[in-house]
């Protein structure tokens, strides 16, 4: 399955985008601009999205990789 391939399905199931995460995700303080705030560990993030939108970690890990900065 390929990131955007990812991404799609996230959207599909959660209706959020992946700019509405990074928006989710800075209110919540986990980011710093385009990128994961320092000392923020992906198992933090990963928690979180498993606990409020039911991802598995591959789709998890897949939030954490755009919220660093991979679009594309």
């Amino acid at each position: 399955m390929s990131f955007q391939s990812y991404l799609d399905n996230i959207e599909k199931k959660t209706g959020n985008s992946p700019s509405d995460f990074q928006k989710l995700a800075a209110a919540k303080n986990l980011t710093e601009g385009d990128k994961v705030k320092a000392g923020v560990k992906a198992g933090e993030i990963v928690a979180w999205l498993k606990e409020d939108y039911d991802l598995g970690h591959g789709h998890a890990m897949a939030i954490y990789a755009y919220l660093n900065g991979k679009r594309s």
